[in-house]
């Protein structure tokens, strides 16, 4: 089984992830952990990293390529990232998580704690470089969910209520 998590920051994708990898006993591959480990190999900040990352496209082949290699030679893997929806061929379930940016901004400034305005800041500068470079490099347009099998609005549920929304469609295949 593959299994897919993806949605824009602060929506949840790691803390769903980590439940279906869990619940499953999946492995769990995160391509952000992949990313940050790039910055730090190269003692650059995220941000300073997804900017050179607009400039070097290898970057972010490089990423989607550990991505399809991992999902072709594993099974029982839950993938998350902003594109394992897209990269994953062999997916069994594709999962898109959404929420408002207020809402999400909000969990990140908890998270890394820092304000409200900075997270959002931080939030939207990220997802527009990510999407200048997802159109550019891969043709793909991140607000188009058509791939996904599940899309969910994490600010109607909890984290338990999305687990077991994402649950009961990987136990339903």
């Amino acid at each position: 089984m593959r299994v897919t998590v993806s949605g824009p920051p602060g929506s949840g994708t790691t803390t769903l992830a980590e439940a279906l990898s869990s619940r499953f006993d999946l492995e769990h591959v995160s391509s952000g952990d992949v990313f940050r480990a790039m910055a730090r190999e190269r003692g650059v900040s995220l941000a300073e990293f997804g900017r050179i990352a607009e400039e070097d496209p290898e970057i972010d082949r490089e990423i989607d390529e550990r991505q399809r290699e991992i999902a072709r030679d594993r099974d029982g893997v839950v993938m998350e990232g902003r594109l394992s929806g897209w990269m994953v061929d062999e997916a069994t379930l594709r999962v898109w998580l959404t929420a408002p940016v207020d809402v999400r901004a909000e969990r990140v400034a908890e998270r890394e704690e820092q304000t409200v305005e900075g997270a959002r800041a931080e939030i939207e500068d990220r997802e527009n470089s990510e999407a200048k470079r997802y159109r550019e490099i891969h043709g793909i347009d991140i607000d188009d969910l058509s791939v996904y099998d599940l899309v969910i609005d994490t600010s109607r549920w909890d984290e338990d209520g999305v687990a077991k929304i994402a649950t009961t469609a990987v136990g339903n295949l």
